[in-house]
């Protein structure tokens, strides 16, 4: 506000203030270094606001607006750290495993330090061999890759052969002059730099080369420290225009698993400035898109206010949890990420307040999500997932002891004499304390006993020394177990099958019981089951009657009985396409009379024709299965490529069976005859 003049309600101007006042709007926008076409808009929108009375509404608005333009980081970018190793030892340091995860990352890294280093070239086109030779010296030093050519002929095929990023020639050649390499260089790449050396410089010559495009215009005898000078800003406008579109990640996971600490060491590893912006229940529109200038307090919508406030047009952008967006009569916010999102839309991003582009595709956009099921096909085609899958016990071990044990002693006041947890008591932490993919609740229960500890330190007056937490003491501070996994040991039963489930918090094991009774051929449902499960269900049952005999079923067995599949804990709603294969093997131990081994769990989908089809979330759940206590899993053939990616510690404690067919696995699940 305080860039104008002072106005009365009759609208008088204060005397010799309007010019200077309107000059220092202007120059500051100038000093902005927007482009042409948004300084255009600006200086426009300052005409208009000379010509307006301040007491109106329209000036306070448009005073709002110019500021809120020039304060933009149009071209103020930090440099990425493209130290590949110091890169890969921030994020080995700060989270364990993620491999696939870390990998993209330093492939991000690496892809931006080759762009770079091929930016750096530059080629000299001069028939004076000293010349030339003076000129890669003194380039090469500073660290630019050097070609030289001894005529114009020579330099215009190099143009034809490879890109340069800075071309510096001599005017007068026998063959070629330098105007035409200025003029086919030019042509052929016109994000190319043209530098014109001459000993016969006049100001007509030097008009004519800066209207044919020539980035500047020396004199013989050169000055090296000019030209290097003069090189060196003509590289460093090229970098900030090489066109290495951000990636967008979303690291897919349960709740614990890492995925915004592992943002945070990304920003580290890059050196960039970091951006959270949470979309969970976000419904209005305008939170991404910004309001419509029409009114007094208008505002830009999130992504612009965070990039205006962190002073880069480069930073790394957090997404949060964007699979929980909502929608409603204000609008559509995933509808709005399209634009955000899509690299070939966010060059030109247009907000609604500013009404002029800006760019994001230097953005590095990251977002996280529970389960993908949620996110709009669109929205969910802009991103390249990266999955968190749970972490198996040996790798909660090792990160309890690397990470959170010293973390949270730290927080308890305890590092001048730490306690000493043994191996037991972590185990009997993670088995017995906790039942999740991630690490939440570990570090909790850890942080838990932590406190406790500190208690006993400060109200005995006296200090702990050397107090180790044993499996003993691990009840003692958090009490009886809370969960129990020792499913093996119990006995099958006919009518009650195992099957394998992938939730928001990861995989974790389900029981489908079937029961029959008197009736008239009714299929009853129940658990809080969706509509994808009652038609597997519904489909496992048509499989069956029709293959009566093949399973030694009496076919008049249904005549005169309705059937009842339930699925316990009715109150968690459950649904997906992979549960078709566990009811049938329930349908199948109630009517054969045969029950179901308790350590063994299924996972598949099946059709009419028998087929059992791949499903999803594999390995989280096998480490559900391995944490259960089941010893024989039993899935698709056509899921076998992904036990590739399950950690070898779990593939040694499961027996995984693969199949195509129900037959083929009837005599492993079911047992003999009571």
């Amino acid at each position: 506000m305080g860039l104008f003049k002072k106005r009365d309600v009759l609208g008088s101007e204060e005397p010799g203030d309007t010019l200077s006042e309107v000059e220092e709007l202007r120059k500051t926008l100038l000093n902005a270094k927007m482009g042409q076409n948004v300084l255009k808009i600006a200086l426009k929108e300052i005409e208009r606001l000379d010509k307006t009375n301040s007491s109106a509404t329209e000036y306070t608005i448009g005073i709002n607006y110019l500021e809120y333009l020039a304060s933009l980081p149009w071209n103020m970018m930090t440099e990425d750290n493209l130290d590949i190793d110091r890169a890969q030892k921030i994020l080995d340091a700060e989270h364990y495993g993620l491999t696939d995860i870390k990998e993209r990352i330093l492939e991000h890294l690496a892809v931006r330090k080759l762009k770079l280093s091929s930016s750096q070239t530059v080629l000299v086109v001069d028939d004076e061999k000293i010349a030339r030779r003076n000129l890669r010296h003194v380039l090469s030093k500073d660290g630019y890759a050097v070609t030289t050519a001894s005529s114009g002929t020579e330099g215009l095929e190099l143009l034809q052969k490879k890109r340069f990023a800075v071309v510096i020639t001599d005017l007068r050649m026998q063959d070629v002059d330098g105007m035409e390499v200025l003029e086919k260089a030019k042509a052929g790449d016109p994000e190319v730099e043209v530098i014109m050396i001459s000993g016969y410089a006049t100001t007509p010559t030097t008009v004519e080369a800066m209207k044919k495009g020539s980035y500047h215009f020396l004199a013989k005898p050169l000055e090296l420290d000019e030209l290097r000078e003069i090189v060196k800003r003509a590289m460093e406008e090229k970098d900030t225009q090489i066109n290495i579109k951000g990636p967008v990640l979303c690291l897919v996971g349960p709740p614990g698993t890492g995925k915004t600490s592992l943002q945070k060491s990304i920003a580290r590893s890059l050196g960039r400035k970091l951006i959270r912006i949470s979309l969970a229940g976000m419904k209005d529109e305008a939170e991404i898109r910004g309001h419509r200038r029409s009114y007094v307090g208008a505002l830009p919508g999130r992504i612009i206010q965070e990039i205006r406030r962190c002073g880069s047009r480069n930073p790394l952008i957090m997404l949060d949890e964007i699979d929980k967006i909502g929608q409603d009569f204000k609008g559509d916010p995933a509808s709005a990420l399209l634009e955000v999102l899509d690299p070939s839309l966010n060059t030109h991003f247009t907000d609604n307040y500013l009404d002029v582009p800006f760019d994001l595709s230097h953005v590095m956009f990251i977002a996280t999500a529970n389960t993908v099921g949620s996110i709009p096909a669109p929205l969910l085609d802009r991103l390249e997932l990266l999955h968190l899958a749970g972490y198996t016990e040996e790798e909660k071990e090792k990160i309890a002891f690397d990470f959170l044990i010293p973390e949270e002693i730290e927080e308890a006041g305890l590092a001048s004499e730490p306690p000493i947890f043994t191996p037991d008591a972590v185990q009997k932490i993670i088995r017995e304390y906790t039942r999740e993919a991630g690490l939440r609740n570990l570090q909790r229960q850890i942080a838990a006993i932590c406190r406790k500890v500190a208690r006993e330190t400060v109200s005995q007056n006296k200090k702990k020394l050397n107090l180790e937490v044993t499996p003993g003491q691990v009840e003692k501070y958090l009490g009886p177990r809370k969960y129990f996994f020792e499913l093996a040991e119990t006995q099958g039963q006919i009518g009650v099958a195992t099957g394998l489930a992938q939730t928001e918090s990861g995989g974790q094991i389900i029981f489908i019981e079937v029961t029959t009774m008197t009736g008239k051929e009714r299929l009853i449902m129940t658990g809080s089951l969706g509509e994808v499960m009652k038609e597997s269900a519904q489909a496992a049952l048509s499989y069956i009657r029709s293959n009566a005999k093949l399973f030694q079923i009496p076919e008049d067995f249904f005549e005169d009985h309705d059937i009842h599949i339930h699925i316990p804990a009715g109150a968690i709603p459950k649904d997906g396409p992979s549960a078709g294969l566990t009811i049938a093997v329930a349908l199948l131990s109630l009517f054969t009379k045969r029950p179901v081994r308790r350590d063994v769990a299924l996972s598949g989908e099946l059709t009419l024709s028998g087929r059992i089809l791949p499903v999803g979330g594999v390995r989280a759940k096998l480490l559900a299965a391995r944490q259960a206590g089941i010893k024989t899993v039993i899935l698709p053939l056509l899921n076998e490529p992904d036990l590739n990616d399950v950690p070898g510690e779990i593939m040694g404690d499961l027996k995984i069976m693969t199949t195509d067919e129900v037959g083929k696995i009837v005599d492993v699940v079911l047992g003999s005859h009571p």
